[in-house]
């Protein structure tokens, strides 16, 4: 049985927020957050945040030992993207991609 968090609709790169969901994708879920709370990225902190949710939700909806819990899935999906105009010179745009990303964190029990 498997309990999960979603965080979404962040303003955030889901580039970027992947490079530090590979840091603990697999790992125990208290090792995570241990790893999340140094790791200096702005997805660390919404990682973390998701992570503390899920572990809540295992432990109060299904009874699970947060001891023993570990990070089954972790997924940064793509969300939609804000366009914003930059004037530029001649009258022309620049066009300013402001990405959105979903974060969804799955904690199995071992």
């Amino acid at each position: 049985m498997s309990a999960y968090a979603k965080l979404r609709y962040q303003r955030l790169s889901p580039q970027k927020a992947r490079l530090v969901a590979d840091i603990v994708r697999g790992k125990d879920a208290l090792l995570a957050l241990n790893i999340l709370k140094f790791t200096n990225k702005k997805a660390a902190p919404l990682i973390e945040k998701t992570l503390k949710s899920a572990i809540a939700n295992a432990e109060h909806n299904f009874g699970m030992n947060p001891d023993k819990l570990y990070i089954s899935k972790i997924s940064i999906d793509k969300g939609p993207v804000l366009k914003r105009m930059n004037p530029r010179a001649m009258g022309r745009a620049d066009i300013i991609r402001k990405p959105l990303a979903h974060i969804t964190v799955e904690v199995e029990e071992r």
